[in-house]
């Protein structure tokens, strides 16, 4: 016989046995599932029209999809390393891809990762694919009871299509960006195999509740996967996304300079191969989408469907040549934006508007499954929006991308401000492609002068110097903050 212990206060029911031989209260389980470099492109949040996410869409409508969400940074390793920690890329100094291992930052040699957290407070943990960075060693042991195909690989190997790259025509960043439809099934792929690994674990008894990680690689680069994702998107009917050809007249020197005008995009467009890359990119978040479906399936096909929480999350966002620009590292919203939905048991589905970060999830995740609250943590729950999802939100949402270069959203502007002190300001009402910046001009002095003070007092040096780094996408931020030198 059962009766209501508690309703943790957002709606949940917990039940536990009237019998204390039965054990102690089970609390919900962690279905955590990461999609790397997917944009906002997904049908459910209207980004492009021919984008085919079916499985991301029915999830989306069943729990709360965020629709203003944002990163921490717009690069894998800064981004995932502030979500799975609570610390911003401000405050530990993990600003880049070269700072790894990531706990070789003071501030985090000893932090309590998200996973880590639910560990130690009773849940199994395991998971599978790319969670944390895939670079960094053994995918952070302590972090996890288990990790599959390894704790040293976080992936299985994916084989690349037979003969030389590059195959999608032509030399782009020096072979870098490839793309190709592969003549094989798409049980081969290693995104496939991870889903079907979780799978498995969805299938099997468990006796205590479950974190349990699910990291998918595509639509990351290169974007190889099967011929019949690449056929959903005929050639000659690629739309393509929208561009401006004065758009960079008005943006701060700091960002042309970040930009490297004339980098990967102008290549793509000089080979005539823009449409074929757009189609390569929706092609791989087909697959992306379908390998979310096998795993969405076998949880609501379980017994722990209706006491699981479901979050998917993207760490960043992707140009597909808006701004004269070729994948993330920027600091304007088609970088920045990323997909976020979570679904909690009790929970009512809805959209909500207000400014989210990927930084919010450790504390979201750990109220909604009832967990003591850590403390230290830079985010905020995002649960009163799931209970509430046209609560207004005062709190503005930050990306960094190298100290002191920070991007600010509210549920109106995107401030941007550049170490150098270059300044952007767009109106989202009135302007969602962030095409006319308003900074320069005078009726917003009071309005820049609010957000400004909004932005991180603390930023942190880098993990490592990354000033000898003159090339590359690791020279980035460098640049940004030796704009000043070129005014």
């Amino acid at each position: 016989m059962q009766k209501i212990l508690s309703l943790f206060g957002f709606g949940l029911l917990v039940l536990v046995a009237s019998d204390p031989a039965a054990g102690a209260t089970r609390r919900p389980n962690v279905l955590f599932i990461a999609i790397d470099d997917l944009n906002d492109w997904a049908s459910c949040l209207g980004g492009h029209p021919q984008a085919r996410t079916p499985n991301l869409d029915r999830l989306a409508a069943s729990g709360t999809l965020f629709t203003n969400a944002q990163c921490p940074a717009p690069w894998c390793n800064p981004s995932r390393t502030a979500l799975l920690t609570g610390l911003r890329p401000s405050t530990t100094g993990v600003y880049h891809h070269q700072h790894l291992p990531w706990r070789d930052a003071p501030l985090l040699r000893n932090a309590i990762t998200l996973p880590q957290y639910f560990r130690q407070n009773g849940y199994a943990v395991t998971g599978a694919g790319k969670i944390f960075h895939h670079a960094n060693p053994a995918q952070d042991p302590i972090s996890w009871d288990s990790y599959w195909p390894a704790q040293n690989r976080c992936m299985p190997r994916d084989v690349p299509p037979p003969g030389k790259r590059p195959f999608c025509g032509t030399v782009i960043r020096d072979g870098e960006i490839d793309w190709a439809p592969l003549d094989r099934p798409k049980e081969e792929m290693a995104d496939w195999q991870v889903a079907q690994h979780i799978v498995g674990q969805l299938r099997q008894p468990h006796d205590k509740p479950f974190f349990l990680g699910c990291g998918f690689f595509k639509p990351h680069l290169p974007w190889f996967v099967p011929r019949a994702y690449f056929e959903k998107f005929p050639l000659a009917q690629i739309v393509l996304p929208l561009v401006k050809p004065d758009d960079l007249d008005d943006v701060s020197p700091a960002a042309r300079i970040a930009i490297r005008k004339g980098g990967a995009f102008a290549e793509i467009q000089r080979a005539g191969l823009w449409p074929n890359a757009v189609q390569a990119y929706l092609a791989c978040m087909a697959f992306a989408d379908d390998c979310l479906g096998e795993v969405l399936r076998a949880l609501d096909e379980s017994s722990e469907r209706d006491n699981t929480i479901v979050v998917v999350w993207s760490d960043h966002g992707w140009h597909l040549g808006e701004k004269e620009q070729w994948e993330k590292v920027t600091l304007w919203e088609r970088a920045t934006k990323c997909v976020l939905v979570i679904r909690a048991p009790g929970m009512a589905p809805g959209r909500a508007h207000a400014p989210a970060n990927l930084i919010d999830l450790y504390p979201t995740l750990v109220e909604l499954a009832g967990l003591p609250a850590k403390a230290g943590l830079e985010g905020e729950s995002l649960a009163p929006w799931m209970r509430d999802p046209n609560r207004g939100r005062e709190r503005p949402s930050i990306t960094t991308f190298g100290p002191n270069n920070h991007s600010l959203r509210t549920d109106r502007w995107r401030f941007i401000r550049y170490a150098n002190g270059d300044e952007e300001l767009y109106d989202h009402w009135s302007d969602p492609n962030e095409w006319t910046n308003l900074a320069a001009q005078p009726q917003f002095a009071a309005l820049k002068k609010e957000l400004r003070a909004l932005f991180p007092a603390v930023n942190a040096a880098p993990l490592l110097d990354v000033s000898a780094v003159k090339t590359g996408r690791d020279a980035l931020t460098y640049l940004i903050g030796s704009a000043a030198e070129t005014k």
